[in-house]
């Protein structure tokens, strides 16, 4: 059930409220044996830290423009590579993004010079279906244990700016699975789960949440 401390929002902060909101999905979802998956989160933060160390050789490298032209270019260029090899490396994620870089990854070119344009042009639109695919999502996480669907959870939450909309969204992490369910959301107004002092009414917004999933489990599966 919900924690017993109260959760406080700034109603008149929308960070503040969707933070709160998109933390207690997370416990609900987490409550029904569904455990996270941070795979994905572990790819983003292995791929900064390879750019990073990239720049960094480029910044402190001993020589200085334009001797290090070559150099800098040569850094520039292993950009789109390394992001294509650690895709590839986590390509096993399940998720929709990981399928569609996975094509994307296909088309690289093997020639490393005459070809950088294209591939820093393919790198371009694998970050672009990373942003646009997994921008909304809060939570993934793997099958619950002991059952029999093979595919996890992608959780994702909308609340436009100037908006009392809060929309919750539960869906397949990997929408090719067999066992993919048809997407199930609900859209409410923040006022039915905050009191006028910013409490957050937890046994309502819980109840809400758990129909959602239950309507998850229970919906046809997609025909294949």
């Amino acid at each position: 059930m919900a924690s017993k401390a109260p959760k406080k929002a700034n109603l008149l902060d929308h960070h503040s409220i969707k933070h709160i909101l998109d933390e207690s999905v997370s416990e609900v979802v987490t409550s029904r044996g569904y455990v996270e998956d941070v795979r994905l989160s572990n790819v983003r933060l292995f791929i900064g830290a390879i750019i990073i160390v990239i720049a960094l050789f480029a910044q402190f490298y001993k020589k200085k423009f334009p001797e290090n032209r070559d150099f800098l270019f040569a850094c520039i260029a292993l950009y789109p590579y390394s992001t294509i090899l650690c895709l590839q490396g986590f390509r096993g994620c399940g998720f929709v993004a990981i399928h569609d870089i996975a094509a994307k990854c296909g088309q690289m070119q093997p020639q490393f010079w005459l070809q950088i344009p294209k591939n820093v042009d393919i790198a371009a639109e694998i970050t672009l279906i990373v942003y646009t695919r997994e921008k909304n999502a809060i939570l993934f996480t793997y099958p619950p244990v002991g059952s029999f669907t093979s595919t996890g959870l992608v959780v994702s939450s909308k609340l436009p700016r100037f908006s009392d909309l809060y929309t919750v969204t539960i869906a397949s992490a990997d929408p090719k699975s067999i066992s993919a369910n048809e997407p199930v959301h609900f859209t409410k107004s923040v006022t039915e789960w905050f009191t006028k002092d910013g409490i957050l009414v937890e046994g309502l917004f819980w109840k809400d949440i758990e129909a959602l999933i239950v309507k998850y489990t229970k919906e046809p599966k997609k025909s294949k």
